[in-house]
Order: structure tokens, then C-alpha cells, then sequence
């Protein structure tokens, strides 16, 4: 990471999302008093809070500063937000113990995977993080009982599992499914994510997991090594592009983890140079303390080229997966081996070419030879 300092640079960063970076930083007070709030475009500013998701922290911080150089008006949005999200918050974890007790009531084992039981582990407080849903993990095995369990209690589900054999098993990774009423999304997960090649059992992840102490009723979540290796492939995959992201990684380390297990989880699945491009734009981002264990993880070329990648996503407004790069950099994150098995893997159809072609199931063979042509239509927008 010696050259790190060259590109990864936070001060070429605008104004208004240098504040924002020193605004989620802990103990950070000081340098918040001492900061020059002249020339802020504070609407930019206010943009940026919701594309990062981060308007709970920047609302906490700049009340506690009580400075004449924050607009009233920008702390009573950011205060209105606040608000908002709390509530929506406390919703989310009354609907995710229902969930999770009616699916445990029929012998589903369930796993929350973010939403309020991770805002609680590392924040202390479920208003200071976002959620849009509740994730739940649970073994493949009990996935079409799982279906049945929530469709008895109301849940409608978005979509079916189209499918070409059974490549929805590994190709698929969750279906989502809402309550009419209630209006909350549940994502039933079978797999931590997908095309990401192998990764624990759920029997494992379920060995190792911990207790929420959210709520009356058990509500379990990922253990600590589990939940970084998670936080660390999804953020990957996303491109770091919400910083919120990448503050649950600073908050991880500053809490403490296990060198020793997550070194042998990283090694077991290929994942090491996905940590470190977390661990590069944390500690330049965040400033997040690195011991030495964690900072030779840094030190890949791969990981440096991915962080380099990531800050250019950071760096603007912009969603990786409807951008220009996206396929480029997703390819960029895999090892050879794993690039290997992902190319071969596009050459199974897929639910996209049934739905272009509709053949009867004794002709689904013929979906392999018609597989580059269908991928070829979509591409062209021809069909």
C-alpha cells in the first residue's frame, strides 16, 4: 500500500464529500470544529447523504457541533431524515422477529444477515443505519417450505423461478417476497450471494452465529468473521459506491475480530484481495486503525488495483451495476481460477433465454447452441 497515498487521495475528493468522510469518522470532533465551512454546496451535500446512505451519522455529529456554520434549513432535512429512518428502522425489527418466529415455528432455521440486528452490533443503535429491507438466510433445502410458510402468512412473492434445469440453485441467490399490508420486503436468501463461486454452508454459517440482543424472541445473525467475509463480498461486488458500506468495515475493525479465523475463511474461499481493497479505502477513507495483521492484507497488487477502481466509484454519484465498467470490474475482483468458472458459467442458459424463447422442455437442449445468439439479441436491444 506504499503508493497507495498517490491515487487513493481523499483531498481530491469535493468539498462537500470530504466533510461528509470527516463527519462518519469516530472521535472525530476536533477536526470537525476546526474545519472551513465556507463555499459548501449544500444541497451536494445533502445529495450526497442519501446516495450514501449516511444521513443518520451526519445528523447525530452536526447536531452535536452547534455551529453557526451549518444552515438550519441543511440539519432540519438531515434531522427529518433522521426521523424517518428511525422509524422505519424499529418497523423493520418488529417485522423481522415476526418473520423469523413464524419461520422457526416450522422447523426453519433463519440467519438475518443486515438491517437492524447489524446497525445494533456495530453501531449500538438501530437509528444510525439505513435499511431498505430484512435479508434472511436459510438452508436451500427448506426454500420451497419457506415459500409455503410466508405465502400462508400473507407474503406475496415478485417472482418464480424460471429456470433451465436447476441452474437457479446457483445462479439465483434469493427471491423477494411483501407483506400487502405492511409493505415491508423480505429477501429469502439460500446463498450469501450469487455467482460469487464457493462459500460456507448455511450448516456452518448456522454453527457459528450469534445471538441479536434486539429482541425478545431468538433472532440469530452471522458471526463476527462470517459477517466481514459477507460485508466484505458484497461491498466488492458493489464497488464500494455506498460509503455506508464501507463505514461497517471501519466499525467492524474497531470492535475487534479474529486475525487468525478470518485469514483461514479468506484463504478457504479466495477472497483475501476483496479485504484488502476494503482495508485500502477504509484506512484512507476513514482512517481506520490497522494492526499489523490486518495491514499485510493491504499489500496486494490485486487489492490495490481494486481499491484504485473503487474510489473512482466512490469519488461520484454513480451505481456500479448501471454503469459503463460494471462487467469489467466484476471480472476484475476474481482470481484466475475463479474468472475460469465464471466464463464457463455463462455458457449455461439461463431464466433470461426462457423467457425470449419458449420451448417446450423436451427441447431445452437446444437452449445451449441458441445460448450466444440470445445473449447477443439482448445485447443489441434487438428482441
Amino acid at each position: 500500500m506504499n503508493n497507495s497515498s498517490k491515487v487513493l487521495d481523499p483531498t481530491s475528493l469535493s468539498k462537500e464529500l470530504q466533510l461528509l468522510l470527516l463527519l462518519v469518522v469516530e472521535n472525530n470532533e476536533s477536526a470537525l470544529l476546526d474545519y472551513d465551512y465556507t463555499n459548501l454546496d449544500w444541497g451536494y451535500f445533502l445529495e450526497l447523504t442519501r446516495h450514501h446512505r449516511l444521513y443518520p451519522v451526519a445528523y447525530v455529529k452536526l447536531n452535536k457541533l452547534l455551529t453557526d456554520c451549518i444552515p438550519s434549513d441543511v440539519l432540519k432535512e438531515l434531522q427529518l431524515e433522521y426521523q424517518k429512518n428511525t422509524f422505519r428502522m424499529l418497523k423493520l425489527s418488529m417485522e423481522m422477529e415476526y418473520v423469523v418466529s413464524i419461520l422457526n415455528v416450522h422447523g426453519i432455521n433463519a440467519l438475518v444477515l443486515k438491517g437492524p440486528v447489524l446497525s445494533e452490533s456495530l453501531y449500538g443503535d438501530v437509528s444510525l443505519r439505513t435499511s431498505k429491507d430484512i435479508d434472511i438466510l436459510i438452508s436451500i433445502d427448506q426454500l420451497d417450505q419457506a415459500r409455503q410458510v410466508m405465502v400462508e402468512h400473507g407474503y406475496e412473492f415478485k417472482e418464480d423461478l424460471l429456470s433451465i434445469g436447476r441452474e437457479w440453485k446457483w445462479r439465483w441467490h434469493h427471491l423477494s417476497c411483501t407483506h400487502p399490508e405492511r409493505g415491508i420486503e423480505i429477501e429469502i436468501h439460500w446463498r450469501l450471494s450469487h455467482d460469487s463461486g464457493n462459500e460456507p454452508t448455511f450448516t456452518e454459517l448456522w454453527d457459528r452465529k450469534r445471538r441479536s440482543p434486539l429482541t425478545k424472541r431468538p433472532v440469530y445473525f452471522l458471526g463476527k468473521e462470517d459477517l466481514f467475509f459477507y460485508l466484505v463480498t458484497h461491498g466488492a461486488r458493489h464497488g464500494w459506491f455506498r460509503l455506508r458500506w464501507l463505514l461497517d468495515i471501519d466499525r467492524m475493525i474497531l470492535k475487534g475480530i479474529d486475525k487468525t479465523k478470518l485469514e483461514l475463511l479468506l484463504d478457504q474461499y479466495r477472497s483475501k484481495q476483496l479485504a484488502g481493497q476494503a482495508l485500502i479505502l477504509s484506512s484512507r477513507l476513514l482512517k481506520t486503525p490497522l494492526t499489523e495483521e490486518l495491514e499485510h492484507l493491504t499489500n496486494g497488487r490485486h487489492s490495490y488495483r481494486l481499491a484504485v477502481s473503487a474510489f473512482k466509484f466512490i469519488s461520484e454519484i454513480v451505481r456500479l451495476e448501471f454503469s459503463e465498467p460494471s462487467v469489467r470490474y466484476q471480472l476484475s475482483l476474481k482470481t484466475k481460477l475463479q474468472k475460469a468458472k465464471f466464463l464457463v458459467s455463462r455458457l449455461h442458459p439461463d431464466s433470461l433465454d426462457l423467457q425470449m424463447v419458449n420451448l417446450p422442455r423436451r427441447l431445452y437442449f437446444l437452449y445451449y447452441p441458441l445460448r450466444p445468439f440470445l445473449w447477443l439479441a439482448r445485447k443489441c436491444k434487438c428482441i
